[in-house]
Protein backbone atom coordinates (compact mmCIF):
# COMPACT_ATOMS: atom_id res chain seq x y z
CA UNK A 1 0.00 0.00 0.00
CA UNK A 2 2.76 2.73 1.35
CA UNK A 3 4.74 1.68 -2.16
CA UNK A 4 1.60 2.83 -4.14
CA UNK A 5 1.47 5.94 -2.29
CA UNK A 6 4.48 7.91 -4.36
CA UNK A 7 2.47 7.24 -7.34
CA UNK A 8 -0.70 8.73 -6.35
CA UNK A 9 0.84 11.67 -5.15
CA UNK A 10 2.82 12.34 -8.62
CA UNK A 11 -0.43 11.40 -10.13
CA UNK A 12 -2.67 14.08 -8.76
CA UNK A 13 0.04 17.49 -8.69
CA UNK A 14 1.83 16.37 -11.82
CA UNK A 15 0.27 14.03 -14.10
CA UNK A 16 -2.97 16.21 -14.34
CA UNK A 17 -0.66 18.53 -15.98
CA UNK A 18 0.36 19.29 -19.52
CA UNK A 19 3.96 20.20 -20.82
CA UNK A 20 1.97 23.21 -23.09
CA UNK A 21 0.63 24.20 -19.86
CA UNK A 22 4.60 24.70 -18.35
CA UNK A 23 5.02 28.47 -18.38
CA UNK A 24 8.31 29.38 -19.55
CA UNK A 25 10.84 32.67 -19.00
CA UNK A 26 11.91 31.55 -22.50
CA UNK A 27 11.41 34.66 -25.03
CA UNK A 28 8.36 33.28 -27.35
CA UNK A 29 11.48 34.19 -30.37
CA UNK A 30 13.39 31.26 -28.86
CA UNK A 31 10.76 28.83 -28.11
CA UNK A 32 11.15 27.01 -31.57
CA UNK A 33 7.54 26.06 -33.05
CA UNK A 34 7.00 23.38 -30.56
CA UNK A 35 6.12 20.77 -33.13
CA UNK A 36 6.47 17.28 -32.60
CA UNK A 37 9.31 15.14 -35.36
CA UNK A 38 8.95 11.73 -34.09
CA UNK A 39 6.14 9.06 -33.67
CA UNK A 40 4.97 8.18 -30.10
CA UNK A 41 5.51 4.17 -30.82
CA UNK A 42 8.85 5.59 -31.32
CA UNK A 43 10.82 6.18 -28.43
CA UNK A 44 14.27 6.32 -29.62
CA UNK A 45 14.23 8.69 -32.87
CA UNK A 46 13.31 12.56 -33.16
CA UNK A 47 13.43 13.75 -36.65
CA UNK A 48 15.46 16.69 -36.35
CA UNK A 49 16.62 18.75 -39.85
CA UNK A 50 20.01 17.93 -41.26
CA UNK A 51 20.43 22.12 -41.19
CA UNK A 52 19.73 21.72 -36.66
CA UNK A 53 21.85 17.66 -36.26
CA UNK A 54 24.82 19.76 -38.38
CA UNK A 55 24.55 22.88 -36.22
CA UNK A 56 24.36 20.66 -32.86
CA UNK A 57 27.26 18.44 -33.77
CA UNK A 58 29.60 21.12 -34.50
CA UNK A 59 28.43 23.12 -31.25
CA UNK A 60 28.70 20.58 -29.39
CA UNK A 61 32.47 19.70 -30.70
CA UNK A 62 33.63 23.43 -30.57
CA UNK A 63 32.80 23.42 -27.12
CA UNK A 64 34.17 20.97 -25.75
CA UNK A 65 37.22 21.36 -27.68
CA UNK A 66 37.46 24.31 -26.21
CA UNK A 67 36.85 23.44 -22.65
CA UNK A 68 39.62 20.87 -22.49
CA UNK A 69 42.23 22.93 -21.67
CA UNK A 70 40.04 24.75 -19.36
CA UNK A 71 39.66 21.42 -17.13
CA UNK A 72 43.17 20.01 -17.60
CA UNK A 73 44.03 23.66 -15.74
CA UNK A 74 41.36 22.70 -13.04
CA UNK A 75 42.15 18.81 -12.52
CA UNK A 76 46.05 20.67 -12.11
CA UNK A 77 44.81 22.98 -9.38
CA UNK A 78 42.33 20.72 -7.73
CA UNK A 79 44.84 18.35 -7.27
CA UNK A 80 46.89 20.72 -5.48
CA UNK A 81 44.10 21.85 -3.26
CA UNK A 82 41.95 18.42 -2.86
CA UNK A 83 44.31 17.24 -0.13
CA UNK A 84 43.19 19.90 2.27
CA UNK A 85 39.78 21.22 1.22
CA UNK A 86 38.27 18.11 -0.53
CA UNK A 87 39.77 14.80 0.38
CA UNK A 88 39.82 12.33 -1.99
CA UNK A 89 39.72 11.59 -5.66
CA UNK A 90 40.30 14.06 -8.39
CA UNK A 91 37.12 13.20 -10.20
CA UNK A 92 33.39 11.28 -9.47
CA UNK A 93 32.54 8.72 -12.15
CA UNK A 94 28.85 7.35 -12.20
CA UNK A 95 26.59 5.45 -14.34
CA UNK A 96 24.26 7.55 -16.11
CA UNK A 97 21.04 6.76 -18.49
CA UNK A 98 21.64 8.70 -21.96
CA UNK A 99 20.17 8.37 -25.41
CA UNK A 100 17.68 5.44 -25.98
CA UNK A 101 18.58 4.44 -22.57
CA UNK A 102 21.80 3.27 -23.25
CA UNK A 103 24.33 3.14 -20.18
CA UNK A 104 27.68 5.36 -20.12
CA UNK A 105 30.25 6.63 -17.50
CA UNK A 106 29.92 10.88 -16.56
CA UNK A 107 33.05 12.45 -15.14
CA UNK A 108 32.80 15.21 -13.10
CA UNK A 109 35.17 16.63 -10.66
CA UNK A 110 33.98 15.32 -7.40
CA UNK A 111 32.32 18.01 -4.64
CA UNK A 112 31.37 15.23 -1.58
CA UNK A 113 33.65 13.15 0.83
CA UNK A 114 33.52 9.42 -0.49
CA UNK A 115 30.71 7.61 0.62
CA UNK A 116 32.17 3.84 -0.19
CA UNK A 117 29.74 1.48 -1.94
CA UNK A 118 26.45 3.44 -0.73
CA UNK A 119 24.27 4.43 -3.72
CA UNK A 120 21.55 7.30 -2.34
CA UNK A 121 17.88 5.94 -3.61
CA UNK A 122 16.49 7.97 -5.78
CA UNK A 123 13.93 9.65 -3.42
CA UNK A 124 16.36 10.06 -0.82
CA UNK A 125 17.26 13.84 -0.44
CA UNK A 126 20.70 14.73 -1.05
CA UNK A 127 23.35 14.07 1.67
CA UNK A 128 24.50 17.71 1.88
CA UNK A 129 26.57 16.56 5.24
CA UNK A 130 28.87 15.08 3.03
CA UNK A 131 29.33 18.19 0.57
CA UNK A 132 32.90 19.99 1.03
CA UNK A 133 33.91 23.68 1.26
CA UNK A 134 35.07 23.43 -2.00
CA UNK A 135 32.76 21.05 -3.17
CA UNK A 136 30.16 23.82 -1.97
CA UNK A 137 31.87 26.15 -3.92
CA UNK A 138 32.37 24.13 -7.39
CA UNK A 139 28.18 22.58 -7.50
CA UNK A 140 27.05 26.31 -7.13
CA UNK A 141 29.05 27.75 -10.04
CA UNK A 142 28.14 24.33 -11.72
CA UNK A 143 32.01 23.93 -12.38
CA UNK A 144 31.95 20.71 -11.22
CA UNK A 145 30.19 19.48 -14.24
CA UNK A 146 32.90 21.04 -16.62
CA UNK A 147 33.96 17.12 -17.40
CA UNK A 148 31.36 16.64 -18.83
CA UNK A 149 33.15 17.89 -22.31
CA UNK A 150 34.90 14.53 -22.16
CA UNK A 151 31.63 12.89 -22.72
CA UNK A 152 30.49 15.24 -24.90
CA UNK A 153 33.72 15.12 -26.89
CA UNK A 154 32.96 10.78 -27.04
CA UNK A 155 29.68 11.57 -28.58
CA UNK A 156 27.66 10.42 -25.26
CA UNK A 157 26.09 13.64 -24.51
CA UNK A 158 25.40 16.93 -26.19
CA UNK A 159 25.73 20.55 -24.96
CA UNK A 160 22.03 21.33 -24.27
CA UNK A 161 19.97 18.21 -23.57
CA UNK A 162 17.72 16.74 -20.86
CA UNK A 163 20.33 15.87 -17.64
CA UNK A 164 21.26 12.41 -17.36
CA UNK A 165 19.85 10.36 -14.00
CA UNK A 166 21.73 7.62 -12.52
CA UNK A 167 20.76 4.02 -13.86
CA UNK A 168 19.12 3.16 -10.88
CA UNK A 169 16.98 6.46 -10.36
CA UNK A 170 16.72 6.71 -14.04
CA UNK A 171 15.15 2.78 -14.18
CA UNK A 172 12.67 3.98 -11.30
CA UNK A 173 11.43 7.02 -12.53
CA UNK A 174 10.56 5.63 -15.96
CA UNK A 175 8.12 3.19 -14.40
CA UNK A 176 6.75 5.71 -12.19
CA UNK A 177 6.74 8.42 -14.44
CA UNK A 178 5.11 8.44 -18.34
CA UNK A 179 6.55 11.46 -19.61
CA UNK A 180 9.87 10.74 -18.38
CA UNK A 181 10.64 8.49 -21.08
CA UNK A 182 10.55 11.47 -23.22
CA UNK A 183 14.51 12.40 -22.71
CA UNK A 184 15.63 9.36 -24.14
CA UNK A 185 14.85 10.13 -27.31
CA UNK A 186 18.01 12.66 -27.88
CA UNK A 187 21.74 12.55 -26.04
CA UNK A 188 21.46 13.75 -22.10
CA UNK A 189 23.06 17.34 -21.80
CA UNK A 190 25.57 19.31 -20.09
CA UNK A 191 22.13 22.00 -19.39
CA UNK A 192 19.14 21.97 -20.64
CA UNK A 193 15.54 23.95 -20.12
CA UNK A 194 15.06 22.13 -16.78
CA UNK A 195 18.18 23.27 -15.54
CA UNK A 196 17.75 26.97 -16.29
CA UNK A 197 13.85 27.08 -15.24
CA UNK A 198 13.51 24.62 -12.51
CA UNK A 199 16.95 23.85 -11.41
CA UNK A 200 17.77 20.75 -9.01
CA UNK A 201 14.92 18.20 -8.79
CA UNK A 202 14.62 15.67 -5.71
CA UNK A 203 12.34 12.80 -5.65
CA UNK A 204 9.18 11.98 -7.44
CA UNK A 205 7.57 15.18 -7.98
CA UNK A 206 10.31 17.30 -8.28
CA UNK A 207 11.57 14.89 -11.01
CA UNK A 208 8.20 14.98 -12.69
CA UNK A 209 7.97 18.77 -13.55
CA UNK A 210 11.54 18.24 -14.50
CA UNK A 211 10.69 15.42 -16.87
CA UNK A 212 8.06 18.22 -18.55
CA UNK A 213 10.61 20.87 -19.08
CA UNK A 214 12.88 17.87 -21.14
CA UNK A 215 9.81 16.97 -23.05
CA UNK A 216 9.05 20.48 -23.79
CA UNK A 217 12.42 20.91 -25.06
CA UNK A 218 12.73 17.73 -27.34
CA UNK A 219 9.16 18.80 -28.95
CA UNK A 220 10.52 22.01 -29.64
CA UNK A 221 14.20 21.61 -29.92
CA UNK A 222 15.33 24.16 -31.97
CA UNK A 223 18.98 26.15 -32.81
CA UNK A 224 17.20 29.36 -31.22
CA UNK A 225 16.57 27.29 -28.02
CA UNK A 226 19.92 26.00 -27.67
CA UNK A 227 21.53 29.69 -27.84
CA UNK A 228 18.98 30.74 -25.41
CA UNK A 229 19.65 27.69 -22.83
CA UNK A 230 23.60 28.59 -23.17
CA UNK A 231 23.36 32.20 -22.87
CA UNK A 232 20.69 31.40 -19.82
CA UNK A 233 23.33 28.72 -17.89
CA UNK A 234 26.08 31.67 -17.86
CA UNK A 235 23.60 33.68 -15.59
CA UNK A 236 22.92 30.16 -14.18
CA UNK A 237 26.16 29.38 -13.11
CA UNK A 238 27.31 33.00 -11.73
CA UNK A 239 23.80 33.28 -9.52
CA UNK A 240 24.25 29.62 -8.31
CA UNK A 241 20.52 29.27 -9.16
CA UNK A 242 19.17 25.94 -8.49
CA UNK A 243 22.09 24.70 -7.16
CA UNK A 244 22.65 21.74 -4.33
Amino acid sequence: MFGFLPVCLVSWSILGMSFQDLELEVPIFFQGRGTKRFLKSDLNGIRWSPVFRLYKTTFDMCCALAAMPVILLLAVLLLIVNPVLNPGPLMFVQKRMGRNRQAFYMYKFRTMLPSGDTARGPEAGLETDRITALGGFLRRTRVDELPNFINVLLGEMSVIGPRPDAIEHAEYFSQLIGHYNERFRVKPGITGLAQIEHGYADGAEATALKAMYDQRYVEASCGRLDVYIALRTIFVMASGFGAK
